[in-house]
């Protein structure tokens, strides 16, 4: 059974895996159970596509999942690989970029949700980091999105790199704040 550490994990994950018929969003529909004593979250609903259920079931960690845009604690995910959180940080970086350049100032704040979504995906890879370690070890990279990413530029995975775009993230956060600070 699959092990998300929070909620966001577990519809990221939904996200990255598609249906057989290539469609990725389908109407989910929540509900718990109990399985042996461990919780047990389980989304099902149809295909938007084809109409197929789809069907997914988490096992929900005994402690608080940490507070969203967070995708889990200390330790990295098993169930989304590296190069999966960088897809999705790249993703949802470059929208959020555009947005950035397109809107004044003053509005940027709208924008601030996507950015801080990107920079935890991008936190996300930095828990791969052995400890010590200047890259990401390639067997770390399990899914086909994954290794096709890391195989695309490994150079992305090391340590530096990492921290450049961990440090880029989290001052496009602070500039939002400040150009653009919450309205009371």
């Amino acid at each position: 059974m699959l092990i998300a550490r929070s909620m966001q994990e577990a519809h990221l994950y939904m996200d990255l895996h598609a249906c057989v018929c290539g469609a990725e969003e389908f109407d989910r529909q929540h509900r718990l159970e109990n399985h042996d004593g461990a919780v047990v979250s389980v989304y099902e609903g149809p295909c938007a596509q084809c109409g197929r259920t789809r069907s997914f079931a988490f096992v929900v960690p005994a402690e608080d999942p940490p507070a969203p845009p967070a995708f889990g604690g200390a330790e990295p995910s098993r169930i989304i690989d590296p190069g999966e959180f960088l897809f999705i940080g790249d993703r949802v970086s470059t929208d959020a970029g555009l947005r950035l350049l397109n809107t004044p100032p003053a509005e940027h704040r709208e924008v601030r949700p996507a950015t801080a979504y990107a920079l935890a995906a991008f936190e996300e890879v930095a828990k791969f980091l052995p400890e010590g370690a200047d890259r990401v070890p390639e067997a770390r990279f399990t899914s086909d999105r994954g290794r096709e990413v890391y195989a695309k530029d490994p150079s992305r995975f090391t340590r530096k790199e990492i921290t450049a775009a961990l440090e880029l993230k989290r001052k496009i956060l602070a500039d939002i704040d400040r150009f653009s600070p919450p309205q009371d």
